[in-house]
């Protein structure tokens, strides 16, 4: 039987060649889950205004607990997200020479507005 998130990562594989379709925020719940890198929005907190991230979902080991870590994790040093620390996600761009920086967090409050579903 194929889950939504099964039918969300086909998706996600199918349109990851798609230029369009890379450059945009996603709700959490399509997030591949299969170790591939990808860039988070975390969501603004006490610490600090919200920030972008490149993360990958770990499915444990010594180091850590299943779940969101960020990329700079290293044995001994891990750096975890809860899934509510984490708003949306977006495939890693590809190499663009006009574009040397990482994309803008996700800031407009109605999460319903991302994958166009507020339209």
């Amino acid at each position: 039987m194929t889950t939504l998130r099964d039918e969300a990562t086909i998706s996600y594989r199918e349109r990851e060649d798609d230029p369009m379709e890379a450059e945009r925020w996603r709700h959490m719940e399509s997030a591949p889950r299969d170790g591939s890198r990808i860039l988070v929005t975390i969501y603004p907190s006490e610490q600090g205004p919200g920030e972008v991230d490149l993360a990958y979902w770990s499915a444990g080991d010594r180091s850590g607990g299943e779940g969101w870590r960020a990329s700079d994790s290293s044995p001994g040093r891990v750096i975890e997200y809860a899934e509510p620390e984490l708003k949306c996600w977006m495939p890693m761009p590809s190499a663009n020479l006009d574009r040397a920086s990482m994309p803008l967090p996700w800031e407009v409050d109605d999460a319903l507005q991302l994958d166009g579903s507020g339209i």
